[in-house]
């Protein structure tokens, strides 16, 4: 039985999680150097001092393979070791891994079976090897029928990544409307994709902008709904002008074309995330160590 303060001490000296560190106390018969040890060898310690540093950077991919489909973001602490052959070996094994699998959430993506383990225990050890923490932050599993097509769309080297589900027309119309995305950058597909508070609150912040601008209550309640269009263009895929011709709403252009969104994704690399501040010089100077 191993104890409690045992795994806090080895804890304490290495930086592993706590159950890896049962888990290495449990392999060496509570021998905390052994153990110690076991966790250098599995690259969790080394992996575990990085736990806790910016991993903003890195890349977003998608694979297709008949009417499945996976989209995921996987992060890096620069775009320097994003660009390396390693990682996007990582990446193409966390794909391919993901695409045959039912994992629908990240906790159930770690425990996936891989050639070197789980995905957690991949991960830990390319963060080892490469010497930057990385993570998988996201994915989608996505599944078609026969009679819808994907678009996919891939911006700068994998700086964005756009999966589309379009019925009734072509990829070449589905990739037109993935590329759209990557540049309009819409949260939704439909306005009845919207949640209601959503659309609650942007009316009442419209409403208080034309009360502040002087406007009595029943004109600011009709500029509202004047307004509250602006907004879905600027979130709905299908309300906004088509970047290749924007006499068109995007929803008119793919019904022009015999077809209809059925979904769309969109992972951005490092949104929303608090981004590292280095130059490149201190970068390149790290890699060379």
């Amino acid at each position: 039985m191993i104890s409690a303060s045992l795994v806090k001490e080895l804890r304490e000296k290495t930086g592993a999680g706590m159950m890896d560190c049962k888990k290495a106390l449990e392999a060496t018969n509570g021998n905390i150097d052994e153990a110690s040890d076991w966790l250098r060898e599995k690259g969790i310690s080394k992996a575990a001092k990085k736990a806790d540093r910016i991993a903003a950077e890195g890349t977003a991919a998608i694979l297709i393979k008949d009417n499945n489909a996976v989209i995921l973001e996987v992060n890096s602490e620069t775009d320097f070791v994003a660009k390396n052959a390693e990682f996007k070996d990582l990446v193409n094994e966390l794909l391919n891994v993901i695409i045959t699998s039912e994992a629908n959430t990240l906790e159930e993506a770690m425990e996936l079976k891989t050639a070197d383990g789980t995905v957690a225990d991949l991960i830990t050890q390319k963060t080892a090897k490469i010497g930057e923490k990385l993570s998988l932050r996201r994915f989608a599993r996505v599944q078609k029928e026969d009679n819808e097509v994907f678009g996919e769309y891939i911006h700068m080297g994998g700086k964005i990544a756009v999966l589309t589900v379009l019925t009734g027309t072509s990829e070449e119309i589905a990739k037109d409307v993935a590329m759209h995305a990557a540049a309009m950058r819409p949260t939704y597909v439909k306005i009845s994709d919207v949640p209601a508070s959503e659309i609650e609150r942007e009316k009442e912040i419209l409403k208080e902008q034309a009360v502040n601008e002087g406007k009595p209550a029943e004109i600011a309640e009709k500029m509202v709904q004047g307004r509250i269009q602006k907004f879905y263009k600027e979130i709905c895929l299908e309300e906004q002008p088509f970047v290749k011709d924007s006499d068109l709403n995007v929803k008119t252009f793919v019904k022009n074309n015999g077809g209809e969104i059925k979904a769309m994704y969109r992972f951005e690399v490092g949104e929303g995330m608090q981004k590292r501040e280095e130059n490149f010089a201190e970068e390149v100077a790290k890699q060379m160590k």
